[in-house]
């Protein structure tokens, strides 16, 4: 058993949560993913089975794609809706910031910038999760980093006594921390912001509509690492005692055009990622049968 599994996470468990359900409902523990969702969260989570795992490498690092709804008016401890609160706005400070002023603030943070993870996070700090030093009661200050906000819109703004709901989307980089940006944006206006609702809907090319629910998790929904791996990458089909040779680490020569990386095919079988330079490929990861 191997493939892809695209599951749609609900609010309420952990990932670590799902993927227990995955081994359940698969019947194997060699299940690993492409990065996790915090508990409240909801959305895609993608998951890799046997021997797919390797591929999860290739996914981690993708580009991603959230809607999310931060409350402007409230500081938590942990950016988020789970966290105690640790400060409240006045009225008066919440009735003098205009939708002007709020469209400002998400352009400040469009583009690359330089990110402070939340403190609440799974970044280890000498040997330890970050959320671990938190709740032992230690400060903890994130150094920041830089991503990419590739796309950061608003697409509606509710006002109600003590708050101001702002719905998002957001396309960023890898490692992009959105509970920071309702962080930053109640900061960068003196109400304090966090993260009230986020959801997942992309991973690189791949979509939440094409995931199940963890009910539904079966091996009829795994997809193919092959078909994973030619929307990553260029395909180079092998012949059969070619795939012999990949299969044990061999060089190939090819007339493949030079590539950093290629999917290399044998049948419907994925056996390798491979590196293409001056007509020969090299075998960077390889696929062996489950």
């Amino acid at each position: 058993m191997s493939g892809i599994l695209l599951v749609d996470k609900p609010s309420g468990p952990s990932s670590h949560g799902v993927v227990s359900a995955a081994r359940k409902a698969l019947g194997t523990r060699k299940i690993g993913h492409a990065g996790t969702l915090d508990p409240m969260a909801t959305g895609l989570l993608v998951l890799g089975v046997g021997t797919s795992t390797r591929l999860l490498t290739y996914l981690v690092g993708a580009d991603k794609t959230y809607t999310a709804t931060i409350r402007l008016g409230l500081s938590t401890v942990t950016d988020d809706a789970e966290g105690d609160v640790i400060f409240t706005a006045d009225n008066a400070v919440l009735d003098a910031i205009t939708d002007a002023d709020i469209q400002r603030e998400i352009a400040a943070l469009t583009g690359v910038i330089e990110q402070r993870p939340s403190a609440v996070s799974a970044i280890k700090v000498d040997g330890q999760r970050a959320y671990n030093l938190v709740r032992a009661g230690d400060d903890v200050v994130l150094d920041a980093r830089t991503v990419t906000v590739s796309r950061f819109e608003s697409n509606g703004i509710r006002r109600t006594p003590g708050a101001i709901d702002i719905d998002v989307t957001v396309d960023c980089s890898s490692g992009t921390y959105i509970r920071a940006l309702a962080r930053d944006i109640g900061a960068a206006l003196d109400c304090g912001g966090h993260l009230t609702a986020l959801r997942r809907t992309r991973v690189g090319a791949l979509s939440v509509e094409d995931a199940c629910s963890v009910d539904e998790i079966s091996a009829e929904q795994l997809i193919p690492a092959t078909q994973i791996a030619s929307d990553l990458f260029p395909v180079l089909t092998v012949t059969d005692s070619e795939a012999v040779d990949i299969g044990h680490g061999k060089r190939v020569a090819t007339t493949t055009p030079d590539a950093p990386l290629v999917g290399v095919v044998h049948g419907a079988r994925l056996i390798a990622i491979a590196t293409v330079s001056k007509g020969v490929a090299r075998v960077v990861t390889g696929f062996p049968h489950d």
